[in-house]
């Protein structure tokens, strides 16, 4: 009978150590989990960023560009200049990004379990979509004009 409680002792601080193990294990690949998420919302603040400040670059060459106009007027045949600046909105690859995006972002949190992951990696991929369709939109614009 003694070699019974002692098997069962011996069972039971075993089965305890294990058990503290796992969670240490658990512990370690939530911390690892949340560091993965922290690395990707970074990523996505740096695309953002970086898709901004095209954005800014595009906007100032816009401003530079601008339109002469010449009328000449027949009855004394003087010349007026008229000097008008030609605003330029986003691209169609910028406007893809960015609507690709928050729609991913709301998909990925929607059909994912875990909503923030879900909206990042959604959010990630509906940008490159976007990205991709806005710039095959502009590329047929080049081409028609």
């Amino acid at each position: 009978m003694k070699a019974l409680y002692s098997l069962l002792l011996a069972l039971t601080v075993l089965s305890c150590q294990n058990q503290g193990k796992a969670d240490i294990d658990k512990a370690k690949q939530a911390s690892i989990d949340s560091m993965k998420v922290e690395i990707n919302k970074q990523r996505v603040i740096d695309s953002m960023k970086t898709e901004m400040a095209n954005l800014q670059q595009e906007q100032q060459k816009a401003e530079e560009q601008k339109v002469v106009v010449v009328h000449q007027q027949e009855s004394n045949g003087t010349a007026t200049t008229t000097t008008t600046t030609k605003k330029k909105g986003w691209s169609s690859t910028a406007k893809g990004a960015v609507i690709g995006a928050g729609v991913g972002a709301i998909t990925g949190a929607a059909v994912s379990k875990k909503k923030g992951e879900g909206a990042i990696i959604g959010g990630l991929a509906g940008a490159g979509v976007g990205a991709g369709t806005g710039a095959i939109i502009d590329g047929s614009k080049k081409k028609n004009e």
